[in-house]
């Protein structure tokens, strides 16, 4: 960090591959923050990031597709998400994104804790 910022390309962070067809981009890992998280998630065709919801963590999560056309599935209802869709979803609601098309889809993961005691996960 160079006077109280840092700046960095996507490019440059770390990646780690997940489940269903995901590679995940290690944004906050990368900047250094601390007090909440953000990820890329780059989804390929057929795949989805695990299905889940934060009720252990207490976190609210902000989803952002930023490129591609995604489906969001959130307690079981899925919803259409082209790029530019955001959704904002409370601890206890199941959430996933999926990607049904045939090109990639990117997405921005935020999560905060209401109190403001956010725990970074040892992956991140």
């Amino acid at each position: 960090m160079a006077d109280g910022y840092t700046i960095k390309h996507r490019d440059e962070f770390e990646t780690m591959e997940g489940s269903g067809e995901s590679t995940w981009r290690l944004a906050r890992k990368a900047l250094g923050t601390s007090d909440f998280g953000f990820n890329l998630v780059e989804i390929g065709p057929g795949g989805q990031i695990p299905e889940h919801n934060e009720e252990e963590s207490g976190q609210v999560e902000l989803f952002i597709v930023l490129e591609g056309e995604a489906v969001m599935r959130l307690e079981g209802e899925e919803h259409a998400a082209p790029a530019g869709t955001f959704a904002s979803i409370e601890p206890p609601a199941s959430r996933t994104i999926l990607n049904r098309s045939d090109a990639p889809v990117t997405a921005l993961l935020i999560g905060v804790h209401p109190a403001g005691d956010y725990s970074a996960p040892g992956w991140a």
